[in-house]
């Protein structure tokens, strides 16, 4: 938003339905009261809902863009949006892996639900390739759809983590500088597949390798069954729980790490990919991981079968291999999946339909 906010053709008010992630609120999936470290409503022109009057702030723009469709307001909006004969924008993250219409009376009603929202978008921001395919499945014609890639402030965590020496990390949770470390860091959920990462390390057989220590990051649900799971384990030392750590804290974190792992299920994008490769740090990223069709290829990383044990090893010997050439393949190849990009696609987009 900000990198938009500073573009002088384009002059961006966001709407924000409420502001409880700019605040101290209780995270269900970490489990645990989070407050970001990073500013998320500065340097750009934002509002609440409850701030506006949003039927007149509709009629004085001259395009509308929605992010999503599962706010509880939406339908509300959407209508007075519609009711303007401006243009809508439309940005969501879904692709049919992570969130399927389903079968039967279910799937015909959602697909039924989705056509009529989409009938009253004019053109779509695709967030990756899995997503452009989504809109395609239902029924968008390629001409309104245009790239706007799932992008991080690349900058932000390039030169954080290169301002901290990765030894720093090893040091505040003792890992020795030669070990390789093999990272989670997320929500620990059932959804995110930390247990499995936990089995096929355990599982490995390192023989061509000192033992890599594997670091959780991250609070949640399995993290208390994980520690005990490890408390039977005869290598226990080499696991390490760091708990929630916040924004600025995560790119000494990714540095430090020789792979990334993010083996969820249904994951529409997995911005944590992102985070890792903006930090140098190869990839292994589930088939379920929208951000996988595009950031993951061989070169960045390894994409596995989510939750497959047994190709999960397979693919932390590979990784761990070629760490170093990886990590610099992601490094340049998340460089141009950024706000730079984001900007080509919204600006294109509005020429579309203005």
């Amino acid at each position: 938003m900000r990198r938009i906010s500073a573009e002088p053709e384009i002059d961006l008010e966001v709407i924000f339905e409420s502001d409880f992630s700019s605040e101290s609120y209780f995270d269900q999936g970490f489990g645990v009261d989070v407050k970001w470290d990073i500013p998320l409503r500065e340097s750009y022109n934002s509002q609440l809902l409850s701030e506006v009057d949003i039927d007149q702030r509709i009629k004085s723009v001259d395009a509308i863009w929605f992010h999503g469709w599962q706010s509880r307001m939406f339908k509300q909006l959407l209508k007075a949006a519609n009711n303007t004969g401006k243009p809508i924008l439309m940005r969501g993250e879904n692709w049919l892996g992570a969130m399927p219409d389903g079968t039967g009376i279910r799937g015909w009603l959602k697909r039924r639900y989705l056509s009529n929202i989409f009938s009253k978008c004019d053109a779509f921001l695709a967030i990756g390739s899995a997503n452009r395919q989504y809109y395609l499945d239902h029924g968008i014609l390629q001409d309104k759809i245009f790239n706007m890639p799932y992008a991080i402030d690349n900058s932000f965590f390039a030169q954080l983590s290169e301002a901290t020496s990765p030894l720093e990390f090893r040091q505040e949770i003792g890992i020795e500088a030669a070990q390789k470390i093999i990272l989670f860091a997320g929500k620990m959920t059932a959804r995110k597949n930390p247990d499995v990462l936990l089995s096929a390390w355990s599982q490995a057989d390192w023989v061509d390798h000192d033992r890599p220590a594997l670091v959780f990051v991250g609070d949640g649900e399995l993290k208390q069954p994980l520690m005990t799971e490890v408390d039977q384990l005869t290598n226990r030392q080499d696991v390490y729980f760091t708990g929630f750590r916040n924004q600025t804290e995560l790119p000494a974190i990714y540095k430090a790490a020789d792979i990334f792992v993010l083996n969820s299920e249904k994951e529409p994008w997995g911005l944590a990919i992102n985070e890792a490769m903006a930090c140098g740090t190869a990839v292994i990223a589930s088939d379920q991981c929208g951000a996988a069709f595009d950031l993951v290829d061989g070169e960045t990383g390894v994409v596995v079968k989510a939750g497959d044990t047994a190709e999960l090893v397979v693919a932390l010997g590979k990784a761990l291999e070629k760490s170093v050439e990886m990590g610099e393949a992601a490094q340049r190849r998340i460089s141009s999946w950024d706000f730079e990009a984001d900007l080509v696609g919204l600006k294109a987009a509005l020429e579309f339909v203005l």
